[in-house]
């Protein structure tokens, strides 16, 4: 008895579709806390400042997350290499505002990434803010508001 494999060919891609396959399964064991500190404490003071600032703001609504010193997970490549990235402040539109996170799991968010992003630039930081995480920002996350305060 012999088995014929047949497949599938999407036009607009022209990719063979192989019915077996099965994407890879995400991974579940991710950090959400590194031990390091935030930079100062006028760093906790003003990321604290910009996420209460906006759920005051917008108290009357339930379809919004805003987080900060927080990964934001968006590849398993990045989990696998240990390569965390988390904004100083970020806020994402159109998800279920009431539930809690320790970090924000692109894949357990259907798909949804932040939205605002703020980094608050320091000595130590200010090179990775715009340069490594202006790229990822952009480029990956393609996140429409994007800013670095330097205080």
């Amino acid at each position: 008895m012999s088995v014929e494999l047949t497949t599938q060919t999407c036009p607009e891609t022209e990719t063979i579709l192989d019915p077996e396959w099965n994407p890879p399964t995400p991974p579940t064991d991710l950090i959400f806390d590194d031990g390091e500190p935030l930079e100062s404490n006028r760093h906790r003071i003003a990321m604290n400042v910009l996420i209460r600032s906006l759920q005051q703001a917008w108290s009357e609504r339930n379809d919004f997350y805003t987080g900060g010193n927080m990964f934001v997970y968006y590849s398993d490549q990045e989990v696998f290499n240990k390569d965390f990235r988390g904004p100083d402040f970020f806020a994402v539109l159109d998800v279920d505002g009431t539930k809690q996170r320790q970090g924000w799991v692109v894949w357990q968010e259907e798909g949804h990434y932040p939205n605002v992003i703020v980094e608050l630039m320091s000595p130590s930081t200010s090179k990775v803010d715009t340069g490594k995480k202006k790229d990822i920002y952009g480029r990956i996350f393609r996140t429409p508001d994007y800013f670095v305060y330097d205080p």
